[in-house]
């Protein structure tokens, strides 16, 4: 039952860290869910054939396209809500909701035309081999002209975190995965009346576990009155409100963009060294999210009440977030560290992989997962810098961990160091970061007017 409106809201009130924790559990669940279906689907894909895992490898960049342009909108829509909540503006918290709609359906409509132009072009780019371009063309071609099910259900899911409410994004994304799941064999290799329909199976249990989240988001959100709601009537665009949106959601959809970018740049280098390698890469993009998804969990947890207490002036409370959410993020990052460091063998013969994948994953795994526990620095950091509505700083740090230096050091160090020089850029590029996160951090703290330490007065 939603908190009744006259109430101190629980963001500027209760105990800090059970605080995060209530608020971080059910979106680390919702996102370690998530994680094990982008592990099942895997698996189901695997064995269909080599060439469907390529397919759908390859397929991920745009996937992940449409994601970051539903979760940069969403963090936009989110941080401008939570600050204006802590402010005690409702109005402008109520008007950010309609735009944030209003701006979802123009993104859905963009992704339509896009699906329309350019998937078979851009898989000629990476393949040809006409079972995979095939495959690939159908699978992504489903996913694209469908994707309003997941921008939409995305935009609501952050709206209810900005006003702190997680449990029912944890259902939301629960009801979409566990769809899939249940879905994906009965689609993939056919049940009952249900006929086998391969990889187009795959994408359609997709899109249905979307859908079916983001109508039930809809019937959560507009069937019941929230602390914020939508007002269509009378609506007039505000293009002040939009670039606060945008502020805040271009970092964050780049930002989320550049695991596209670096999948596309290390698969073209990847493919020239082995196809094997391609595939072994694939695998731990979906293997990683068991680390990052929940870390991203608690970064939702916390990017409410970031922007909460910076929107009602309460450092400390801020600064008290910010402590607990590294000990936290870095508790879940030693845990994946440690798993790919013992049982990287183990995990890849889950996928079926062969004696030559192994040899090539498990150094992989092992060297990679070196960069998770620093990589929590950059994490927390960059969502705080998020929440505060610094969309730049946010976007530099990510810049660092995903682009600027992995890609680059990959391509200069495969010449000499081969594979292995590839994977060692992922730590190093996780541990610049870290230290360029940190120094931003050290610069807010001395110049912000809200974050700053107040100095002691001479006569105290």
């Amino acid at each position: 039952m939603p908190e009744s409106i006259q109430q101190p809201n629980k963001m500027g009130t209760r105990p800090v860290f059970p605080l995060l924790m209530s608020m971080a559990a059910p979106p680390i669940l919702s996102m370690f869910i998530q994680s094990l279906y982008n592990i099942v689907d895997s698996l189901f894909v695997a064995r269909i054939s080599t060439d469907a895992m390529n397919a759908v490898n390859f397929a991920f960049p745009i996937q992940n396209l449409i994601l970051s342009v539903a979760v940069g909108a969403g963090v936009g829509i989110n941080s401008y809500i939570a600050r204006n909540l802590g402010a005690g503006d409702r109005e402008e918290a109520n008007s950010t909701v309609t735009h944030g709609l209003i701006l979802s359906s123009i993104h859905a409509l963009l992704f339509i035309v896009f699906g329309l132009f350019c998937i078979k072009p851009f898989f000629l780019f990476f393949t040809d081999s006409p079972d995979v371009l095939d495959m690939g063309v159908q699978y992504t071609s489903i996913v694209v002209f469908f994707s309003f099910g997941t921008i939409f259900h995305i935009a609501i899911e952050k709206i209810f975190q900005a006003m702190g409410m997680m449990i029912i994004p944890m259902i939301l994304q629960g009801v979409g995965a566990i769809i899939n799941i249940i879905l994906d064999p009965i689609f993939i290799f056919g049940w009952g009346f249900v006929p086998a329909m391969g990889i187009r199976g795959a994408a359609i249990a997709t899109i249905i576990g979307q859908i079916s989240a983001m109508a039930l988001s809809m019937l959560l959100f507009f069937g019941k009155r929230h602390e914020v709601r939508a007002k269509f009537r009378h609506f007039r665009f505000s293009f002040r409100i939009v670039r606060k949106i945008y502020a805040v959601g271009i970092p964050s959809a780049i930002m989320t963009a550049l695991a596209s970018v670096l999948v596309l740049g290390l698969n073209a280098l990847l493919v020239k060294i082995s196809d094997t390698a391609v595939w072994v890469f694939g695998i731990y993009f979906k293997l990683q999210t068991f680390v990052y998804m929940p870390s991203s969990g608690l970064v939702q947890g916390a990017r409410p009440l970031f922007g909460f207490n910076y929107g009602a002036r309460d450092r400390y409370r801020v600064m008290s977030v910010l402590k607990y959410s590294l000990l936290v993020v870095g508790g879940i990052m030693a845990v994946g560290t440690l798993l790919f460091l013992a049982f990287p063998e183990a995990i890849l013969r889950l996928f079926n992989a062969t004696p030559d994948a192994i040899g090539i994953g498990v150094p992989a795994l092992r060297i990679i997962c070196l960069s998770y526990l620093v990589s929590s620095v950059g994490v927390v950091l960059s969502s705080l810098f998020e929440s505060l509505g610094k969309g730049v700083q946010s976007l530099s740090i990510s810049l660092l961990r995903q682009f600027l230096i992995t890609l680059p050091l990959s391509y200069a160090l495969a010449g000499p160091l081969g594979l292995t020089g590839i994977w060692i850029t992922f730590p190093i590029a996780e541990t610049a970061a870290a230290i360029v996160a940190v120094i931003l951090l050290l610069r807010l703290l001395r110049t912000d007017p809200i974050l700053a330490k107040p100095k002691r007065s001479s006569c105290s």
